[in-house]
């Protein structure tokens, strides 16, 4: 089948754990062998072996400028390490992209081992330019929440590239009508918006409450409650941050419920940031019913996930499913990887359903 040349805009922990995991399964077979993470080993005849890294950018010092198999274990990264080493991709270097919006005020008041720290000597390379010479299929946006500018400077990068777009952030662009026109008019595919962790947050409040809901249970009210100590929740330590992220999470579990709840009966969003648990993700969650009778049923959940290596497999399904796209000829929002990926998909599914809809798209059987 060829490979899949993917070209990355940030490389902070999820990028560094997608890279090492595509390192760490490079010899995994066709074989019905599991592979934690991922659907299946072999998506459309494209293995994880034929995903092949060409253009990376980010505006950190100590990444910029560095060849692509160093700049991810560079400062602040500080995710859980797969592999020690990986040995591919250090013919690739790092540029420098436009800063934009993608970097808070806030995040120079912090320390170097967990803050950005911006290559003030380089100028920002044309991102165009470097996507077409770099011969990318699909272009992947991880840039830091809140970061609408930058994400539009890369998604029409992609559009003006021919890059297919895979957007991982909640800036919505997949989920936009005018955005997904722009890659329907270009003939170029695209899924997103704001990734889901393999088993995260997201996927087990939505699961919990649709259990809630289809047992009949009346729900008064849910919070969903998360720390972290990763620059995603430092970045997110400011409120102005926030606003698509709270959308995009409280979307995904509403959207499972017959009747939504109303907006003063659920809370959910990053809460704090603390430095000395770096890439892990603790999620407190709590939903507060009535069964029959109204007799009271609440369930509490504390889950804590490795954050970053949760998101990967979620991608290389997403880098795959693109690619098909980009074979067959379709153009425009993926509806079903990004109903089954993605917490503010430009339709909501329930998770089975959305399952069975990738399936079908794999084999061929729906087009999108």
């Amino acid at each position: 089948m060829g490979k899949i040349k993917v070209a990355i805009a940030g490389i902070g922990n999820c990028a560094s754990s997608l890279i090492q995991g595509v390192e760490f399964y490079k010899d995994v077979s066709e074989s019905d062998e599991l592979v934690p993470g991922l659907m299946h080993n072999v998506v459309g005849g494209y293995k994880i072996s034929d995903i092949e890294f060409v253009a990376a950018f980010d505006v950190d010092k100590r990444k910029v400028g560095k060849p692509l198999n160093e700049a991810i274990y560079a400062k602040p990264n500080n995710t859980y390490t797969i592999i020690e080493k990986v040995s591919k991709w250090g013919d690739i270097i790092v540029q420098k992209g436009p800063v934009l919006d993608g970097i808070a005020d806030h995040m120079i008041e912090y320390d170097e081992d967990v803050s950005f720290r911006v290559d003030e000597s380089t100028e920002p390379a044309d991102t165009t330019k470097v996507l077409k010479e770099s011969g990318a299929d699909v272009f992947m946006n991880y840039m830091p929440v809140g970061s609408e500018k930058a994400t539009q400077h890369y998604a029409q990068a992609a559009l003006d590239a021919g890059c297919a777009f895979l957007n991982c952030i909640p800036s919505f662009i997949v989920s936009d009508e005018a955005w997904e026109k722009k890659f329907v008019e270009k003939k170029l595919p695209c899924a997103g918006d704001d990734i889901k962790a393999q088993v995260g947050a997201t996927i087990v409040h939505r699961t919990l409450a649709k259990l809630f809901d289809d047992r009949g249970v009346k729900i008064d009210g849910t919070y969903q409650l998360n720390v972290g100590g990763n620059t995603d929740f430092l970045n997110m330590a400011r409120h102005n941050r926030l606003k698509f992220k709270r959308i995009s999470k409280t979307e995904a579990v509403q959207s499972n419920l017959k009747v939504p709840l109303d907006a003063d009966k659920v809370h959910i969003g990053p809460s704090d940031f603390v430095p000395w648990i770096k890439d892990r993700k603790i999620c407190f969650c709590r939903i507060e019913g009535r069964k029959f009778g109204e007799a009271p049923v609440n369930v509490e959940v504390r889950l804590q996930v490795e954050d970053s290596p949760n998101s990967a497999g979620c991608t290389i399904d997403g880098i795959r499913c693109l690619k098909l796209a980009l074979d067959r000829g379709v153009s425009g929002k993926l509806t079903s990887i990004s109903a089954y990926t993605m917490k503010h998909p430009p339709h909501q599914f329930p998770d089975p359903e959305a399952r069975k809809m990738v399936e079908e798209y794999i084999t061929g059987e729906r087009e999108r």
